[in-house]
């Protein structure tokens, strides 16, 4: 993929208005020349979140979380360096050029782009068709039968086909979208005709919010299509295997509850969602797979699985429980009973997921249930345990197996905890040492006060013990690029800063303080050398009366 240009990625950098781009994830307010509130990444009452907006940069005291406007996109819309870049050019308007960019690579990026907006446009076609017709009034029936209201099926972007022909096809062209591209986008068949006809049409998107494709539910019983859903053919944009239904609405609320609940459908999302249930995504009715579990995996560890109580859901949740715990996700499942859904009593969702099972307690049910005696029974239930260690998970499954009348009596025996070794117990953090703490203030007074560069400017690398620190010291005197996790530093020592009122004044004498260190350092290691040691004094000395003359 062709590289942004270093140009244009300092103006969008430039261009990019943090306080702008936190808002729309929480609500900020002025206090003096920052901004404060709730932090968007984890929940909490009092705020703690911190937006330096001449800088750019954010921190947060509860979590820890901090860097820049960048790095904030990629945190909340789960995107690369990259895409966070493209994400704010977007956003601010600001044009984009690509290095070692070729005739092939452009035509490719254009026809992604014009693709894209076809799918965007066609979204908005179908959108007016069910909202602005007389053909839309029995599906607006239908939806308001199934409980689910006019703001949330508009905030997701329903649609409705027209029944037969290619009315879509016909307008797309219109705008000077060729047939080639429709057929590309999934939006006509071979024959030119509409690929969806007559059908709820769910938008598909995403990660980012980009429309790629959708999924259209049966509305009548004569629908030429069998399937209750179909989806748009695979594609250069589209691969059902990639998509999670709801996740660009969901993310925010998913990193900053540190959960995701995965249903089956896409009606379970918007009827949770609407019962004020947010961070709730849809596998589209097939188990999940490796790929969908890493674009969770990005922003929780904490999964709650709830599909169909019937075969076929508890083989997907089977399938997306051995997934999760391949990546070593945390998983609960949410037991529904055969032929009910999420979306049945949405309002009760919450107490359903208070109960939820662990992955090991549901494995051992599950096995029970399906095993042709007890013996084979006791047989399934061992080998699943044996592949965990100890734990109050497997504590719950091993007591709820052996507590089975229709076990055999060895059963408790032939299932107890396996120990692999001690408890390792826990290793409280050291406190940072004082030469550590004086490089850290002094790195965080030139961050929160830029003026103060020129005096970071006289002192070397050698001033500074930790690596970290020299990057940064570098990073700020030379305009090197640094590594990335330099960005979450400063925004660390930018708070720092504050909290520990660190002004102009202070950091005069912290940096000071460092190349006092350095003289102090130097001079017990300089030896015999005699005039070494007097020069050494007489520098030791002004720079010790700097440091009075400062206060």
């Amino acid at each position: 993929m062709a590289r942004i240009k270093d140009s244009c990625v300092a103006e969008v950098k430039a261009a990019a208005d943090i306080v702008d781009v936190v808002s729309a994830r929480t609500a900020l307010r002025r206090s003096g020349g920052r901004f404060s509130g709730r932090c968007p990444f984890h929940d909490e009452r009092t705020p703690s979140f911190s937006v330096n907006p001449t800088q750019k940069l954010y921190h947060c005291f509860g979590c820890g979380k901090g860097g820049d406007v960048v790095t904030f996109v990629m945190e909340t819309e789960n995107v690369d360096f990259s895409g966070a870049i493209e994400w704010l050019a977007e956003r601010f308007r600001v044009p984009l050029v690509y290095e070692e960019s070729s005739p092939a690579g452009d035509a490719a990026r254009k026809r992604r782009e014009r693709l894209l907006a076809l799918l965007e446009a066609a979204a908005a076609f179908y959108e007016r068709y069910l909202w602005d017709t007389k053909a839309g009034e029995p599906v607006r029936a239908y939806l308001e039968g199934r409980g689910l209201g006019e703001a949330v099926c508009r905030d997701f972007r329903l649609g409705l086909a027209p029944e037969g022909g290619s009315t879509l096809a016909r307008k797309a062209q219109q705008k000077g979208f060729t047939r080639d591209e429709l057929l590309t986008a999934g939006l006509v068949g071979r024959r030119g005709s509409d690929y969806f006809s007559g059908r709820l049409l769910f938008p598909l998107s995403d990660a980012r919010g980009k429309i790629v494709g959708f999924q259209a539910r049966k509305l009548r019983e004569d629908d030429p299509l069998r399937a209750k859903y179909v989806n748009s053919p695979e594609s250069e944009l589209f691969r059902k295997g990639d998509i999670l239904y709801g996740l660009d609405k969901a993310k925010a609320a998913i990193a900053r509850q540190d959960r995701a609940v995965i249903v089956e459908g896409n009606t379970d999302v918007l009827a949770l969602r609407q019962a004020g249930l947010e961070p709730v995504v849809a596998s589209m009715g097939t188990a999940l797979t490796e790929r969908q579990l890493k674009e969770l995996g990005r922003l929780t560890r904490r999964l709650w699985l709830c599909f169909d109580g019937d075969a076929a859901g508890q083989e997907a949740t089977l399938r997306g429980m051995e997934l999760a715990q391949a990546q070593r996700l945390e998983v609960k499942v949410v037991a529904l009973p055969p032929g009910v859904d999420p979306a049945d009593s949405p309002a009760d969702f919450e107490g359903r997921l208070g109960g939820a099972s662990s992955y090991l307690m549901h494995r051992v049910r599950l096995e029970i249930e399906r095993a042709a005696d007890r013996q084979e029974a006791f047989v399934r239930v061992r080998e699943i345990l044996a592949r965990f260690d100890d734990s109050p998970d497997r504590t719950e499954a091993v007591r709820f197996a052996a507590d089975r009348p229709d076990l055999p009596r060895d059963t408790q025996a032939g299932l107890a905890p396996r120990g692999r070794g001690g408890s390792t117990g826990s290793v409280s953090p050291k406190l940072l040492a004082a030469g550590d703490r004086l490089e850290r203030e002094a790195l965080a007074a030139v961050v929160a006060q830029p003026a103060l560069r020129l005096l970071l400017h006289e002192l070397a690398a050698e001033h500074f013990d930790d690596d970290r620190h020299r990057r940064l010291r570098a990073q700020l005197v030379d305009g090197d690029p640094g590594d990335g996790d330099l960005v979450a530093l400063m925004a660390e020592l930018d708070a720092l800063a504050v909290t520990h009122g660190i002004d102009e004044t202070a950091g005069k004498q912290l940096l000071l303080r460092l190349r006092e260190r350095r003289l102090q350092r130097e001079l017990e290691s300089v030896g015999a050398d005699l005039a070494r040691i007097t020069e050494l004094r007489v520098q030791l000395a002004r720079v010790r009366a700097a440091v009075a003359e400062v206060r």
